[in-house]
């Protein structure tokens, strides 16, 4: 489990927030088994939409936190 960890802690940050989704929605197996091309076009949807309402998320909390 700590290799699989330390290879994540390498990724970059996009890459991190995609599989952080794809393993809540339970895909990640399904990733796993046949990579990235064996999802279907609604499962890839719908990461990709979460993925821009986390970034869109995190963006206002920094804007928050720098006007205070």
């Amino acid at each position: 489990m700590q290799a699989k960890e330390k290879l994540f802690d390498a990724l970059p940050p996009d890459q991190k927030l995609k599989l952080e989704i794809a393993e809540e929605l339970g895909l990640l197996d399904k990733i796993q088994e046949g990579g990235w091309k064996s999802l279907t076009p609604k499962e890839t949807g719908r990461i990709g939409g979460l993925m821009t309402k986390r970034k869109r998320e995190l963006k206002k909390e920094e804007e928050a936190q720098n006007q205070e």
